[in-house]
Protein backbone atom coordinates (compact mmCIF):
# COMPACT_ATOMS: atom_id res chain seq x y z
CA UNK A 1 0.00 0.00 0.00
CA UNK A 2 1.00 3.33 -0.82
CA UNK A 3 0.59 6.96 1.20
CA UNK A 4 0.42 10.03 0.00
CA UNK A 5 -0.17 12.76 3.07
CA UNK A 6 -1.08 16.25 1.96
CA UNK A 7 -0.56 18.91 4.61
CA UNK A 8 -2.37 22.46 4.06
CA UNK A 9 -1.40 25.12 5.68
CA UNK A 10 -3.38 27.65 8.10
CA UNK A 11 -6.46 25.83 6.67
CA UNK A 12 -9.67 25.38 8.99
CA UNK A 13 -11.36 22.58 9.65
CA UNK A 14 -15.33 24.02 9.82
CA UNK A 15 -14.49 25.38 6.34
CA UNK A 16 -15.38 21.81 4.58
CA UNK A 17 -18.33 19.86 4.29
CA UNK A 18 -21.64 20.02 5.03
CA UNK A 19 -22.79 21.41 8.11
CA UNK A 20 -19.57 23.11 8.75
CA UNK A 21 -19.30 26.36 9.71
CA UNK A 22 -18.22 28.08 6.82
CA UNK A 23 -19.76 25.67 4.17
CA UNK A 24 -20.28 28.48 1.89
CA UNK A 25 -17.30 28.61 0.58
CA UNK A 26 -16.18 26.91 -2.70
CA UNK A 27 -14.31 23.59 -1.59
CA UNK A 28 -16.18 20.81 -4.14
CA UNK A 29 -12.70 18.74 -4.22
CA UNK A 30 -11.69 18.47 -0.31
CA UNK A 31 -16.02 18.17 0.30
CA UNK A 32 -15.74 15.45 -1.95
CA UNK A 33 -12.48 13.77 -0.59
CA UNK A 34 -14.04 13.84 2.49
CA UNK A 35 -17.33 11.98 1.26
CA UNK A 36 -14.70 9.17 0.30
CA UNK A 37 -12.94 9.00 3.73
CA UNK A 38 -13.07 8.64 7.58
CA UNK A 39 -13.37 12.17 9.12
CA UNK A 40 -11.56 13.24 12.27
CA UNK A 41 -14.17 15.60 14.26
CA UNK A 42 -12.46 16.13 17.00
CA UNK A 43 -8.78 16.53 16.02
CA UNK A 44 -6.65 19.27 17.58
CA UNK A 45 -2.73 20.16 17.32
CA UNK A 46 -0.45 19.20 19.98
CA UNK A 47 1.75 22.28 19.59
CA UNK A 48 1.47 25.03 17.61
CA UNK A 49 2.17 26.52 15.17
CA UNK A 50 3.93 25.57 11.56
CA UNK A 51 7.33 23.32 12.39
CA UNK A 52 6.21 22.08 15.63
CA UNK A 53 3.17 20.27 14.55
CA UNK A 54 4.84 19.43 11.35
CA UNK A 55 7.74 17.75 13.63
CA UNK A 56 4.61 15.86 15.53
CA UNK A 57 3.27 14.58 12.56
CA UNK A 58 6.63 13.11 11.44
CA UNK A 59 7.85 11.64 14.73
CA UNK A 60 4.83 10.98 16.50
CA UNK A 61 6.70 12.54 19.51
CA UNK A 62 5.09 16.09 21.44
CA UNK A 63 6.60 19.08 20.33
CA UNK A 64 5.76 20.56 23.75
CA UNK A 65 6.58 20.94 26.68
CA UNK A 66 9.58 22.81 25.07
CA UNK A 67 13.19 21.03 26.11
CA UNK A 68 15.44 21.18 22.98
CA UNK A 69 18.58 24.40 23.12
CA UNK A 70 19.92 23.67 19.31
CA UNK A 71 21.55 25.63 17.68
CA UNK A 72 19.35 28.24 15.60
CA UNK A 73 21.51 30.55 14.18
CA UNK A 74 20.46 31.84 10.83
CA UNK A 75 16.70 30.50 11.51
CA UNK A 76 14.71 33.95 11.31
CA UNK A 77 11.65 33.90 12.80
CA UNK A 78 11.35 31.43 15.85
CA UNK A 79 9.46 30.42 18.09
CA UNK A 80 9.67 28.19 21.49
CA UNK A 81 10.01 24.29 19.67
CA UNK A 82 10.68 26.01 16.51
CA UNK A 83 13.83 24.17 15.68
CA UNK A 84 14.64 20.98 13.82
CA UNK A 85 13.71 17.31 14.42
CA UNK A 86 15.89 15.96 17.36
CA UNK A 87 18.46 13.68 16.51
CA UNK A 88 17.26 10.86 18.81
CA UNK A 89 13.51 10.88 17.09
CA UNK A 90 13.24 8.84 13.85
CA UNK A 91 10.93 10.20 11.24
CA UNK A 92 8.08 8.72 9.26
CA UNK A 93 10.51 9.09 6.15
CA UNK A 94 13.63 7.12 8.04
CA UNK A 95 11.17 4.42 9.08
CA UNK A 96 9.69 3.98 5.35
CA UNK A 97 12.80 3.86 3.42
CA UNK A 98 14.41 1.61 5.94
CA UNK A 99 11.49 -0.81 5.08
CA UNK A 100 11.59 -0.76 0.91
CA UNK A 101 9.80 2.71 0.21
CA UNK A 102 10.14 5.46 -1.94
CA UNK A 103 10.11 8.22 0.12
CA UNK A 104 9.43 12.08 -1.35
CA UNK A 105 8.33 15.56 -0.34
CA UNK A 106 7.23 18.15 -2.40
CA UNK A 107 6.64 21.80 -0.51
CA UNK A 108 6.46 25.05 -0.98
CA UNK A 109 6.57 25.33 3.18
CA UNK A 110 9.93 27.10 3.32
CA UNK A 111 10.44 27.18 6.85
CA UNK A 112 11.30 23.57 6.48
CA UNK A 113 14.50 24.18 4.23
CA UNK A 114 15.66 27.54 6.57
CA UNK A 115 19.18 27.13 7.71
CA UNK A 116 19.73 24.55 10.75
CA UNK A 117 16.42 22.55 10.36
CA UNK A 118 16.38 18.84 9.40
CA UNK A 119 12.96 18.16 7.74
CA UNK A 120 13.76 16.57 4.76
CA UNK A 121 15.64 13.51 6.64
CA UNK A 122 14.48 9.83 5.21
CA UNK A 123 12.86 11.49 1.98
CA UNK A 124 15.15 9.89 -1.10
CA UNK A 125 13.80 12.91 -3.00
CA UNK A 126 12.78 16.41 -1.95
CA UNK A 127 11.23 19.62 -3.83
CA UNK A 128 11.63 23.01 -2.20
CA UNK A 129 9.77 25.62 -4.37
CA UNK A 130 10.57 28.40 -3.23
CA UNK A 131 9.38 32.03 -3.13
CA UNK A 132 6.58 31.86 -0.21
CA UNK A 133 5.95 34.71 2.17
CA UNK A 134 9.33 35.68 3.47
CA UNK A 135 11.23 33.21 1.79
CA UNK A 136 14.45 34.98 0.93
CA UNK A 137 15.14 34.13 -2.70
CA UNK A 138 14.68 37.23 -5.01
CA UNK A 139 15.43 40.88 -4.80
CA UNK A 140 15.72 43.72 -7.31
CA UNK A 141 15.15 47.20 -8.11
CA UNK A 142 13.22 48.78 -5.16
CA UNK A 143 11.53 51.74 -7.13
CA UNK A 144 9.68 49.26 -9.15
CA UNK A 145 8.43 47.49 -6.43
CA UNK A 146 7.23 50.27 -4.28
CA UNK A 147 5.01 51.70 -6.70
CA UNK A 148 3.68 48.04 -6.30
CA UNK A 149 3.87 48.19 -2.66
CA UNK A 150 0.47 51.14 -2.63
CA UNK A 151 -2.40 48.08 -3.70
CA UNK A 152 -1.49 46.84 -0.26
CA UNK A 153 0.25 48.84 2.64
CA UNK A 154 -0.89 52.66 3.64
CA UNK A 155 3.17 53.85 3.77
CA UNK A 156 4.85 52.53 0.65
CA UNK A 157 7.61 54.66 0.80
CA UNK A 158 8.86 52.65 4.50
CA UNK A 159 10.94 50.14 3.22
CA UNK A 160 12.01 48.68 6.49
CA UNK A 161 8.84 48.87 7.83
CA UNK A 162 7.28 46.88 4.84
CA UNK A 163 10.25 44.33 4.34
CA UNK A 164 7.54 41.22 3.94
CA UNK A 165 5.85 42.54 1.37
CA UNK A 166 8.79 43.66 -0.46
CA UNK A 167 10.67 39.81 -0.38
CA UNK A 168 6.95 38.64 -1.57
CA UNK A 169 6.33 41.41 -4.18
CA UNK A 170 10.45 40.17 -5.23
CA UNK A 171 9.49 36.28 -5.36
CA UNK A 172 6.45 36.64 -7.87
CA UNK A 173 7.53 39.27 -9.91
CA UNK A 174 7.69 36.37 -12.86
CA UNK A 175 4.20 35.40 -11.58
CA UNK A 176 1.99 35.14 -15.02
CA UNK A 177 -0.63 32.88 -14.82
CA UNK A 178 -2.89 30.73 -12.09
CA UNK A 179 -0.53 27.46 -12.92
CA UNK A 180 2.66 29.82 -11.59
CA UNK A 181 1.31 30.40 -8.13
CA UNK A 182 2.35 28.46 -5.34
CA UNK A 183 -0.24 26.14 -4.17
CA UNK A 184 -0.96 24.96 -8.27
CA UNK A 185 3.27 24.00 -8.47
CA UNK A 186 2.99 22.07 -5.45
CA UNK A 187 0.26 20.10 -6.80
CA UNK A 188 1.68 19.94 -10.42
CA UNK A 189 4.81 18.95 -8.83
CA UNK A 190 3.31 16.30 -6.78
CA UNK A 191 0.89 14.54 -9.56
CA UNK A 192 4.71 14.51 -11.85
CA UNK A 193 6.55 13.10 -8.70
CA UNK A 194 3.59 10.45 -9.28
CA UNK A 195 3.77 9.73 -12.64
CA UNK A 196 7.43 9.41 -12.11
CA UNK A 197 7.61 7.04 -9.10
CA UNK A 198 4.56 4.83 -10.23
CA UNK A 199 6.78 1.91 -10.76
CA UNK A 200 8.94 2.64 -7.67
CA UNK A 201 5.98 1.07 -5.64
CA UNK A 202 5.46 0.76 -2.19
CA UNK A 203 5.95 5.24 -1.92
CA UNK A 204 5.61 7.66 0.92
CA UNK A 205 4.49 11.05 -0.53
CA UNK A 206 4.39 14.17 1.41
CA UNK A 207 2.92 17.15 -0.47
CA UNK A 208 3.15 20.72 1.84
CA UNK A 209 1.18 23.20 0.73
CA UNK A 210 1.82 26.90 2.41
CA UNK A 211 -1.57 27.89 1.55
CA UNK A 212 -3.58 28.70 2.43
CA UNK A 213 -1.72 30.48 4.88
CA UNK A 214 -0.95 34.17 4.21
CA UNK A 215 -0.34 36.26 2.19
CA UNK A 216 -3.73 35.74 1.43
CA UNK A 217 -3.13 36.57 -2.68
CA UNK A 218 -5.02 34.31 -5.02
CA UNK A 219 -5.78 35.15 -8.33
CA UNK A 220 -8.56 38.30 -7.79
CA UNK A 221 -11.69 36.71 -9.40
CA UNK A 222 -11.21 33.76 -6.68
CA UNK A 223 -11.32 36.82 -3.99
CA UNK A 224 -14.50 38.46 -6.21
CA UNK A 225 -16.43 35.62 -6.03
CA UNK A 226 -17.04 36.22 -2.26
CA UNK A 227 -16.83 40.15 -1.88
CA UNK A 228 -17.32 41.70 -5.42
CA UNK A 229 -16.75 45.03 -6.85
CA UNK A 230 -14.24 45.85 -4.32
CA UNK A 231 -11.95 48.73 -5.18
CA UNK A 232 -9.03 50.07 -2.50
CA UNK A 233 -5.96 48.18 -0.46
CA UNK A 234 -5.61 44.63 -0.58
CA UNK A 235 -4.72 43.63 2.90
CA UNK A 236 -3.01 39.98 1.77
CA UNK A 237 -1.27 39.50 5.02
CA UNK A 238 -4.17 39.52 7.00
CA UNK A 239 -4.03 42.58 9.00
CA UNK A 240 -5.91 45.30 8.28
CA UNK A 241 -5.31 48.60 10.01
CA UNK A 242 -7.84 49.86 13.01
CA UNK A 243 -9.72 51.52 11.32
CA UNK A 244 -10.17 49.69 8.55
CA UNK A 245 -13.89 50.18 6.95
CA UNK A 246 -16.10 47.19 7.04
CA UNK A 247 -16.15 46.16 3.62
CA UNK A 248 -12.25 46.41 3.78
CA UNK A 249 -12.76 43.80 6.88
CA UNK A 250 -15.18 41.97 4.48
CA UNK A 251 -12.18 42.00 1.99
CA UNK A 252 -9.78 40.44 3.83
CA UNK A 253 -12.01 37.31 4.66
CA UNK A 254 -12.79 36.89 1.03
CA UNK A 255 -8.93 36.94 0.39
CA UNK A 256 -9.02 33.83 2.60
CA UNK A 257 -11.87 32.14 0.93
CA UNK A 258 -10.74 32.62 -2.59
CA UNK A 259 -7.41 31.38 -1.43
CA UNK A 260 -9.46 28.62 -0.13
CA UNK A 261 -10.87 27.59 -3.15
CA UNK A 262 -8.01 28.14 -5.16
CA UNK A 263 -5.94 25.08 -2.68
CA UNK A 264 -9.23 23.43 -3.38
CA UNK A 265 -8.91 23.51 -7.13
CA UNK A 266 -5.19 22.59 -7.81
CA UNK A 267 -5.79 19.79 -4.59
CA UNK A 268 -8.26 18.13 -6.97
CA UNK A 269 -5.91 18.44 -10.15
CA UNK A 270 -3.79 16.37 -8.18
CA UNK A 271 -6.37 13.48 -7.00
CA UNK A 272 -7.63 13.62 -10.58
CA UNK A 273 -4.30 13.05 -11.59
CA UNK A 274 -3.68 9.79 -9.02
CA UNK A 275 -6.88 8.58 -10.28
CA UNK A 276 -5.76 8.36 -13.71
CA UNK A 277 -2.86 6.51 -12.90
CA UNK A 278 -4.45 3.85 -11.42
CA UNK A 279 -2.97 4.42 -8.03
CA UNK A 280 -5.73 5.44 -6.35
CA UNK A 281 -7.02 1.98 -5.43
CA UNK A 282 -3.47 0.71 -3.69
CA UNK A 283 -3.15 4.19 -2.01
CA UNK A 284 -3.44 5.28 1.63
CA UNK A 285 -4.66 9.53 1.40
CA UNK A 286 -4.35 11.63 4.19
CA UNK A 287 -5.82 15.22 4.13
CA UNK A 288 -4.23 17.10 7.10
CA UNK A 289 -3.89 21.26 8.50
CA UNK A 290 -2.13 22.12 10.97
CA UNK A 291 -4.03 24.89 12.43
CA UNK A 292 -6.36 27.28 11.77
CA UNK A 293 -6.66 31.03 11.98
CA UNK A 294 -8.90 33.85 13.11
CA UNK A 295 -11.51 35.33 10.22
CA UNK A 296 -13.06 38.37 12.77
CA UNK A 297 -14.10 35.26 15.65
CA UNK A 298 -13.67 37.27 19.01
CA UNK A 299 -12.79 40.32 16.64
CA UNK A 300 -9.69 39.53 15.21
CA UNK A 301 -7.27 38.48 12.50
CA UNK A 302 -4.64 36.03 12.83
CA UNK A 303 -3.46 33.42 14.83
CA UNK A 304 -1.61 33.04 17.79
CA UNK A 305 -1.29 32.24 21.93
CA UNK A 306 -4.21 34.47 22.70
CA UNK A 307 -7.08 32.78 21.46
CA UNK A 308 -6.50 29.15 21.89
CA UNK A 309 -10.26 28.22 20.17
CA UNK A 310 -11.31 25.73 17.61
CA UNK A 311 -10.87 28.41 15.05
CA UNK A 312 -7.45 28.07 15.80
CA UNK A 313 -6.39 25.13 16.98
CA UNK A 314 -8.30 22.42 15.58
CA UNK A 315 -6.75 20.31 12.30
CA UNK A 316 -8.40 18.77 9.39
CA UNK A 317 -7.63 15.04 9.30
CA UNK A 318 -9.45 12.71 6.76
CA UNK A 319 -8.11 9.43 5.74
CA UNK A 320 -8.59 7.98 3.03
CA UNK A 321 -8.14 4.35 2.71
CA UNK A 322 -8.94 1.85 -0.11
CA UNK A 323 -10.58 -0.53 2.03
CA UNK A 324 -11.95 2.12 4.52
CA UNK A 325 -15.34 2.92 5.40
CA UNK A 326 -16.57 5.88 3.55
CA UNK A 327 -18.10 8.74 5.04
CA UNK A 328 -17.24 8.00 8.31
CA UNK A 329 -17.24 10.78 11.48
CA UNK A 330 -15.44 9.95 14.11
CA UNK A 331 -15.81 11.66 17.30
CA UNK A 332 -13.20 10.63 19.52
CA UNK A 333 -10.51 13.02 20.56
CA UNK A 334 -7.02 12.79 18.10
CA UNK A 335 -4.07 15.23 17.86
CA UNK A 336 -1.43 15.56 15.25
CA UNK A 337 1.69 13.27 16.97
CA UNK A 338 -1.09 10.69 16.53
CA UNK A 339 -0.40 10.75 12.44
CA UNK A 340 3.08 8.91 12.50
CA UNK A 341 2.02 5.29 14.69
CA UNK A 342 -0.89 5.73 12.59
CA UNK A 343 0.35 5.58 9.14
CA UNK A 344 3.22 2.68 10.77
CA UNK A 345 0.04 0.48 11.70
CA UNK A 346 -1.85 0.41 8.69
CA UNK A 347 1.23 -0.66 6.65
CA UNK A 348 1.96 -3.32 9.75
CA UNK A 349 5.63 -1.65 9.83
CA UNK A 350 7.32 -1.62 13.58
CA UNK A 351 7.91 1.38 15.18
CA UNK A 352 9.61 2.28 18.65
CA UNK A 353 7.58 3.97 21.30
CA UNK A 354 5.95 7.45 20.77
CA UNK A 355 3.76 9.41 22.06
CA UNK A 356 1.51 9.32 19.96
CA UNK A 357 -1.41 6.48 19.78
CA UNK A 358 -3.02 4.55 16.36
CA UNK A 359 -6.39 6.49 15.52
CA UNK A 360 -7.13 3.47 13.22
CA UNK A 361 -9.16 1.42 15.94
CA UNK A 362 -11.34 4.59 16.56
CA UNK A 363 -12.54 3.78 12.67
CA UNK A 364 -12.72 0.06 13.42
CA UNK A 365 -14.72 0.23 16.68
CA UNK A 366 -12.11 -1.68 18.45
CA UNK A 367 -12.03 1.11 20.63
CA UNK A 368 -14.38 4.11 21.59
CA UNK A 369 -11.90 6.66 22.48
CA UNK A 370 -7.79 6.91 23.01
CA UNK A 371 -7.84 9.70 25.37
CA UNK A 372 -10.78 11.96 27.41
CA UNK A 373 -8.85 15.07 26.61
CA UNK A 374 -6.50 16.90 24.95
CA UNK A 375 -3.93 19.29 25.70
CA UNK A 376 -2.67 22.11 23.14
CA UNK A 377 0.26 24.76 23.24
CA UNK A 378 1.31 27.17 21.27
CA UNK A 379 4.21 28.95 21.70
CA UNK A 380 4.99 32.53 22.20
CA UNK A 381 7.21 34.83 20.57
CA UNK A 382 9.26 36.20 23.14
CA UNK A 383 12.88 35.99 24.13
CA UNK A 384 13.79 34.53 27.46
CA UNK A 385 12.82 31.26 29.04
CA UNK A 386 10.26 28.78 26.43
CA UNK A 387 6.85 30.49 27.85
CA UNK A 388 3.71 30.25 25.73
CA UNK A 389 -0.57 29.44 26.30
CA UNK A 390 -1.93 26.01 26.98
CA UNK A 391 -5.34 24.50 26.70
CA UNK A 392 -6.55 21.74 28.20
CA UNK A 393 -10.03 20.41 26.33
CA UNK A 394 -12.37 17.63 26.94
CA UNK A 395 -16.37 17.36 26.04
CA UNK A 396 -17.31 19.97 28.49
CA UNK A 397 -14.50 22.60 29.17
CA UNK A 398 -11.90 24.03 27.58
CA UNK A 399 -9.64 25.79 30.10
CA UNK A 400 -6.63 27.95 28.73
CA UNK A 401 -3.43 29.47 30.87
CA UNK A 402 -0.11 30.62 30.49
CA UNK A 403 2.73 27.80 30.72
CA UNK A 404 6.04 28.77 31.71
CA UNK A 405 4.63 31.64 33.61
CA UNK A 406 1.84 32.96 36.07
CA UNK A 407 -1.27 33.72 34.39
CA UNK A 408 -3.18 36.64 35.91
CA UNK A 409 -6.39 36.16 33.17
CA UNK A 410 -6.48 32.49 33.00
CA UNK A 411 -9.78 31.39 30.51
CA UNK A 412 -12.22 28.65 31.11
CA UNK A 413 -15.52 28.32 28.97
CA UNK A 414 -18.36 25.78 29.46
CA UNK A 415 -18.72 24.37 25.91
CA UNK A 416 -22.15 23.17 25.94
CA UNK A 417 -23.44 26.21 26.80
CA UNK A 418 -21.23 28.78 25.45
CA UNK A 419 -20.35 26.40 21.88
CA UNK A 420 -18.42 29.68 20.79
CA UNK A 421 -16.34 29.93 23.84
CA UNK A 422 -17.01 33.60 24.59
CA UNK A 423 -17.62 33.58 28.67
CA UNK A 424 -15.02 33.03 30.95
CA UNK A 425 -16.72 31.45 33.95
CA UNK A 426 -12.85 30.62 35.68
CA UNK A 427 -13.69 32.01 38.79
CA UNK A 428 -17.17 30.11 39.01
CA UNK A 429 -15.36 26.64 39.03
CA UNK A 430 -12.39 26.15 40.80
CA UNK A 431 -12.49 22.23 41.04
CA UNK A 432 -12.55 22.07 36.97
CA UNK A 433 -9.90 24.93 36.83
CA UNK A 434 -7.43 22.55 39.17
CA UNK A 435 -8.36 19.21 37.42
CA UNK A 436 -7.66 20.92 33.86
CA UNK A 437 -4.34 22.26 35.50
CA UNK A 438 -3.44 18.43 36.40
CA UNK A 439 -3.65 17.14 33.29
CA UNK A 440 -1.03 19.74 32.30
CA UNK A 441 1.45 18.87 35.05
CA UNK A 442 1.38 15.68 33.61
CA UNK A 443 2.40 16.59 30.51
CA UNK A 444 5.15 19.24 31.41
CA UNK A 445 6.12 16.69 34.47
CA UNK A 446 6.21 19.46 36.96
CA UNK A 447 4.21 21.75 38.89
CA UNK A 448 2.54 24.65 37.07
CA UNK A 449 3.36 26.88 35.57
CA UNK A 450 6.50 25.19 34.57
CA UNK A 451 9.98 26.07 34.21
CA UNK A 452 11.27 24.56 30.29
CA UNK A 453 14.79 24.05 29.28
CA UNK A 454 14.55 26.01 26.18
CA UNK A 455 15.93 29.67 25.56
CA UNK A 456 14.51 32.15 22.71
CA UNK A 457 15.81 34.84 20.99
CA UNK A 458 14.11 37.36 18.85
CA UNK A 459 16.35 37.30 15.25
CA UNK A 460 15.56 40.27 12.95
CA UNK A 461 15.26 39.26 9.49
CA UNK A 462 18.55 39.50 7.17
CA UNK A 463 16.43 41.64 4.86
CA UNK A 464 15.36 43.47 7.07
CA UNK A 465 18.59 44.93 8.53
CA UNK A 466 19.92 45.51 5.44
CA UNK A 467 16.86 47.99 4.60
CA UNK A 468 17.49 49.70 7.79
CA UNK A 469 21.01 50.11 6.97
CA UNK A 470 19.75 51.73 3.73
CA UNK A 471 17.22 53.98 5.28
CA UNK A 472 19.72 55.17 7.56
CA UNK A 473 21.90 55.75 5.13
CA UNK A 474 19.78 57.64 2.66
Amino acid sequence: MNVVCICLDTFRADIIGKGKKLSFVETPNLDKFAGESVIFDQAFGECQPTLQMRRAFFTGMRSFPWRYNFDRRGLYHHAAGWHKIPPDQDTLAEILVNHGYMTGLISDTYHMFKATTNYMRGFVTYEFIRGQESDAWRFGDLEKIKKKLELYVEHPDSISLNAEYIQYLFNIQDRRAEKDYFCAQVFIRAAKWIEENKNNQPFFLWVDSFDPHEPWDPPREYADRYLPNYRGKEYIFGRPPPYATEKEVERVKALYYGEVTLVDKWFGYFMRKLKETGLLNDTIVMVLSDHGTQLMDHGRFGKDPNELHPFNTQIIWYIRHPDGPRNKHISAFVQGHDVMPTILSLLDVPYADVDGEDVWPLVTEEKEQIRDHVVIAWAGWTSGPAIGRVSVRDEEWNYICNVGRDDVNPELYHLPSDPEEKRNVVKQYPEIVSKQRKRVEAVLKQPMPGIMNELCDLPTSTLKLYMLRRERKG
